[in-house]
């Protein structure tokens, strides 16, 4: 059974550094825990219509937070990074 695109890619990650290995072609998600390289790679390339060359993916892990006298963690997620094919962009982090 295949997953929606839309399932496995939740959002995009946009700071400084996304936005710096966005020069090099290389656009960072936030995808679903138990998403694959494959399943990452046919989402975007069916979300974009773009043609993905190499996928990375990385756990992130949670860092411990307090607010006043609360403590707490926050969440962990999946990251994706994807470089694309040379002359492909994703318009939705052009603006």
């Amino acid at each position: 059974m295949q997953k929606d695109p839309r399932e496995v890619i939740i959002r995009p990650v946009i700071t400084e550094h996304s936005y710096d290995a966005m020069e090099n072609n290389v656009y960072t998600f936030e995808v679903a825990k138990d998403a694959n390289k494959v399943e990452i790679r046919q989402a975007v390339e069916a979300i974009f219509k773009v043609k993905v060359v190499k996928v990375n993916t990385l756990n992130v892990k949670s860092k411990p937070k307090r607010v006043r006298y609360q403590e707490g963690r926050t969440r962990t997620w999946k990251k994706a990074m994807v470089t694309l094919a040379e002359g492909e962009t994703i318009e939705i982090f052009a603006s």
